[in-house]
């Protein structure tokens, strides 16, 4: 039985309050007025429920903060002609902070909630529910002008102008709050009495929805249409990954160490990223960031983060994830190579799977994970201070769990299934589409400066073609040519070193196919035309579904004393022909496997071609 005396006598008590935190969460007073309002029609409306809480208020507060964000118009306060200068610098000064550290400061001096027990309601450890709360009131007084111990002070005076503000009566709540019951249940009704009529047939109801910017920095907002219910949508740190569900990805325990909107320091989490947002138009972004102790064998901890982008539809998050992973193809100018790259089925709309390392001091190994459902992009990433292969299964079956907690958030469309990994085309890079990458490069044992490529040109010339096949892609038969060239340019290593690749699209299969057993034919007979070569065919994999394959070490004696090796082959996908050479010197060598490696993504690499 509901008691109207009871919650009269709260609602009189707690409105002033909540409608002070909601104005100082938004700085919009129409918005903060109608959250109070709909807050406590949904209090009334589950006043059975609610009534039991030991804190009533901490029931109706979340919900109040998350209307408010969802109406708000942002910096609505620019325009508010009633509102003193001094209001209005406090207000400012909130804004600059992050929503983490405002939700904080808010609920610790407006509602009188210390770190252990607000660090729930923002996705926090109590550690770092303290140190954000420190950070706020430090940012907080530096923006206002004001002394730490003045901050209290300062935003309760934010309720000064509203004393005057007029809410509705109890008994019009309570009215509200009873015809909402009343549709609810009639909707439950209608909904059962299908389900019967259908046998059993499930029946869902598929809102469209509609998201705009709207609320502070780290939140977006979403509207489902005149007389839909009530909905909040926002980047919430509940959906991210927790402690329990990293623990197995680590040999020691991964503590969460920060939780943030990407606003602060650079926002760059993972190795090669490009800008702070893969989405530039981001409504909400958030980065949970773990770490284990330190080993003291190796000295480096291992560490997680997770981001989390929202975009504004599903279309605009398929452009951001693109972007991400097109991140891992651009890494000029660093030590960074991608050993492999994957396809996750089973894990939302679209994921991927890759490893890249750092063979910079120390040594260090990336797994990533890059997955979108709906509207939301997240990617995980983890980096082990060795040179070994990662453990990926385990790595994969979080990338699920990290959908599936996203899935069914604001935003969210595909849950994860069983996520499989399958060997795939590398993300194109951001030039020479379809041509190996610097990332794609092996690392020079002894070489401790990076790969850097020519832009591509026409190929009017063939640089990795060999004395022995002489392969010519400035033929009739080619429509298109380029070829490029890779050196470590500071590294003063002899002038014959280095890695070309030269790309040709022919008229049809079948020319291709006659220009690739072309160069076989002639590395075949080399030996005879040329004494002092010895060609080695190490690799030779006929056409099939993926393409075909064949790789060549040449050596060629210039003297009694001095032989020069050469790398080669020809890769062909279709009517696609790549050729790689690779020319070592003592001081900068690979071996054999390496090359081959560096020929199936070069074979791989021709999926990121442009159509003809």
């Amino acid at each position: 039985m509901r008691d109207p005396g009871q919650f009269d006598a709260f609602y009189a008590a707690a409105r002033q309050r909540l409608l002070l935190q909601a104005f100082a969460l938004t700085g919009d007073l129409a918005a903060a007025k109608r959250s109070v309002r709909d807050g406590f029609v949904a209090a009334w409306h589950h006043w059975h429920k609610v009534a039991r809480q030991e804190d009533p208020e901490a029931w109706v507060r979340p919900l109040t903060w998350q209307h408010a964000q969802r109406r708000h118009t942002a910096h609505f306060w620019h325009r508010e002609g009633s509102l003193a200068p001094e209001h209005r610098a406090t207000l400012d000064a909130l804004d600059e902070l992050t929503s983490v550290q405002r939700r904080a400061l808010l609920l610790h001096l407006l509602a009188g909630l210390e770190s252990d027990d607000f660090c729930h309601e923002v996705g926090l450890t109590q550690a770092s529910a303290r140190r954000q709360l420190r950070l706020a009131t430090a940012q907080f007084a530096i923006h206002r002008d004001i002394e730490p111990d003045e901050v209290g002070a300062t935003l309760l005076a934010l309720g000064d102008p509203l004393e005057a503000i007029r809410l509705p009566r109890a008994s019009i709540i309570r009215r509200s709050g009873t015809a909402r019951r009343r549709a609810h249940t009639s909707v439950a009704v209608a909904a059962v009495s299908v389900a019967v009529a259908g046998l059993g047939l499930a029946v869902s109801h598929d809102a469209t929805a509609v998201a705009s910017i709207g609320g502070p920095r780290g939140t977006a907002v979403v509207d489902t249409g005149p007389g839909a219910p009530t909905t909040t949508a926002h980047l919430d740190p509940a959906d991210l990954l927790g402690g329990s569900q990293v623990a197995h990805l680590a040999a020691q325990p991964l503590s969460e160490t920060s939780t943030g909107n990407n606003t602060d320091g650079t926002g760059l989490n993972v190795p090669c990223q490009a800008r702070r947002f893969a989405d530039p138009k981001a409504m909400a972004a958030l980065v949970r960031h773990f770490s284990t102790p330190v080993d003291p064998k190796k000295g480096k901890p291992t560490g997680l983060v997770q981001v989390v982008e929202r975009s504004a539809d599903a279309k605009a998050a398929a452009t951001a994830y693109d972007a991400t992973l097109g991140w891992f193809s651009d890494c000029a100018g660093t030590r960074m190579q991608l050993l492999a790259a994957y396809q996750l089925a089973g894990a939302g709309d679209e994921a991927a799977l890759l490893v890249v390392r750092d063979w910079a001091s120390p040594v260090t190994t990336w797994t990533i994970g890059v997955a979108r459902t709906g509207s939301l992009v997240t990617t995980l990433a983890r980096d082990v201070a060795d040179d070994h292969g990662p453990d990926l299964p385990p790595f994969v079956s979080t990338v699920g769990v990290a959908v599936d907690r996203l899935c069914t958030a604001d935003g969210g469309t595909t849950c994860a299934t069983t996520p499989r990994k399958t060997l795939g085309a590398p993300p194109p890079g951001p030039s020479a589409r379809g041509m190996l990458q610097a990332v794609d490069l092996p690392h020079l044992t002894g070489i401790s400066l990076p790969w850097v490529g020519t832009s591509p040109t026409k190929a009017t010339t063939n640089p990795a073609a060999t004395t022995c096949d002489h392969a010519d892609f400035s033929g009739s038969d080619v429509t298109s040519s380029q070829t490029r060239t890779f050196l470590v340019p500071q590294a003063k290593l002899p002038t014959q070193f280095g890695l070309s690749e030269t790309v040709g699209r022919f008229r049809s299969d079948a020319k291709a196919d006659a220009f690739v057993s072309g160069i076989e034919k002639k590395m075949k007979s080399c030996e005879d035309r040329n004494l002092t070569a010895t060609v080695e065919e190490f690799r030779h994999q006929p056409a099939g579904p993926l393409g075909e394959t064949h790789a060549w070490r040449l050596s060629i004696d210039v003297s009694d004393s001095r032989t020069i090796d050469f790398w080669v082959a020809v890769v062909r996908r279709g009517p696609v022909v790549a050729q790689v050479g690779f020319v070592p010197v003592d001081k900068a060598r690979i071996d054999q496997a390496d090359f081959q490696a560096l020929v199936e993504r070069a074979l791989a690499r021709l999926e990121n071609l442009p159509p003809a």
